[in-house]
């Protein structure tokens, strides 16, 4: 296996991989989720992505069979009086297929997309993740993340507003 830069002719395999992340997400999340309607990324949208420089997309490539992506943005703090300046990537998302997970492919994917962040300046690594998602939450406790902050949310109806 190895980890490579996403090419044009992985698009298709790469959207089947954003969809099983998406679908996870909608089965957990309807509310916040849905399924899409058109292919994601779209295709103008996936070809912009893997010409930015200051975008990683990472696949595992086994003889020609992708295993798992990783897509990550290299950032600088906006400027802020109270932020301190500093580079950082934010991992947008990952993915695995379910027949190769827990056999290292999304270790290999975070540390490759950890020596890319490092090559560009980036101090630090940052994601966000869902707290039904359980096993990606240890996942990345094993790689030595930990919360930062925490996004809290709440339903609301219209007469909650009526006193």
């Amino acid at each position: 296996m190895i980890i490579r830069n996403a090419a044009a002719g992985d698009y298709g395999d790469i959207s089947e991989l954003f969809d099983g992340v998406g679908a996870i997400h909608t089965e957990n999340l309807p509310a916040i989720f849905q399924e899409p309607n058109v292919p994601v990324p779209e295709a103008a949208h996936y070809q912009a992505l893997i010409a930015d420089q200051s975008v990683a997309l990472l696949v595992a490539d086994d003889a020609g069979k992708l295993l798992g992506f990783v897509h990550a943005v290299v950032q600088d703090a906006p400027p802020n009086p109270i932020l301190a300046p500093r580079r950082y990537v934010t991992i947008e998302g990952i993915g695995v297929k379910p027949e190769f997970q827990n056999q290292g492919v999304g270790r290999r994917l975070m540390d490759s997309v950890h020596e890319w962040a490092v090559k560009n300046g980036a101090q630090a690594s940052q994601l966000n993740v869902y707290e039904f998602n359980e096993p990606a939450i240890s996942f990345y406790h094993t790689l030595g993340y930990n919360a930062l902050s925490r996004k809290m949310s709440r339903p609301l109806t219209r007469d909650q507003g009526a006193g």
